[in-house]
């Protein structure tokens, strides 16, 4: 009895998904890909590819651009957003609600506005916003994140 075995090259395959680019001005930093956040002041979930809120409204899950009038005094900047990669997270509302629950008033999460980060520069409306190419030349690994200087060269 003859027995072989075929030596075939194993091939590995690493897919990263990358939506820095998509994530709003107040999420928070440390994410190169999120799904949702869920929002536990306010009890709602924010779809990060869609842009959209998705809330309680009675017994129905709406999905809407905005959070709706009763949350108008939310502080979406200030308020703490947990980072949920998994499928319909809303559809585990009543275990969110009581393990998240502890991080209502929780303040202090840097958030990608604020953040110094070349890698959010990406982000619409990012106060350093610029193209990715640009943002990386100017503050890219090579100079410590630093930036060029003062734009005069050097002396």
């Amino acid at each position: 009895m003859m027995v072989s075995f075929l030596s075939l090259p194993a091939k590995a395959q690493l897919n990263v998904n990358i939506n820095i680019g998509s994530q709003p001005l107040w999420g928070p930093v440390g994410y190169d890909h999120v799904d949702y956040y869920y929002l536990p002041e306010v009890e709602s979930y924010y779809y990060v590819p869609q842009r959209q809120f998705i809330y309680l409204n009675g017994n129905d899950w709406v999905f809407a651009n905005s959070l709706p009038s009763r949350y108008g005094n939310y502080d979406l900047y200030n308020g703490y957003k947990v980072v949920i990669n998994s499928p319909k997270p809303y559809l585990n509302f009543r275990n969110d609600k009581v393990k998240y629950a502890k991080y209502k008033g929780n303040k202090g999460q840097l958030i990608i506005r604020d953040s110094r980060d070349s890698k959010y520069y990406v982000v619409k409306g990012h106060p350093h916003g610029m193209p990715p190419g640009q943002a990386k030349k100017i503050y890219g690994k090579g100079n410590n994140g630093k930036g060029h200087g003062n734009g005069k060269g050097k002396h």
